[in-house]
């Protein structure tokens, strides 16, 4: 399983912290040293089901900097995608792809515990 986390989050901490209590075994990813690419970001979201709006990390100061809350209705898909490979911090996070490809986006203990264990 991959997990994509930025390590001063502490959201993330929280959700590593949970899936080492479970001994579930992870690759762990910084999110800002390694940013999902445009490829990866389509394929995760496609398998998710979720609204592309769910892998962006709207509590985040480049979102507010950004001003996605209004940009975002007009952008196409395409250009969502772009800009969340532009940069680590505006993906939400943790963000979990199973080897099943699951795909899990925030830290959620009961949702994460209906897909993973």
């Amino acid at each position: 399983m991959l997990f994509v986390c930025y390590p001063r989050c502490s959201t993330c901490a929280k959700a590593r912290t949970w899936l080492n209590d479970h001994k579930l075994a992870f690759t762990e990813r910084d999110i800002k040293l390694d940013n999902p690419t445009e490829q990866e970001l389509r394929t995760w979201h496609e398998a998710s089901g979720f609204e592309l709006k769910k892998f962006f990390n709207t509590s985040g100061i480049p979102y507010r900097e950004l001003g996605l809350a209004k940009k975002l209705p007009a952008m196409s898909t395409d250009e969502q995608y772009a800009l969340l490979a532009t940069n680590g911090m505006l993906v939400k996070r943790p963000l979990v792809v199973t080897d099943e490809g699951k795909i899990l986006t925030g830290f959620k203990e009961a949702e994460w515990a209906e897909v993973l264990l």
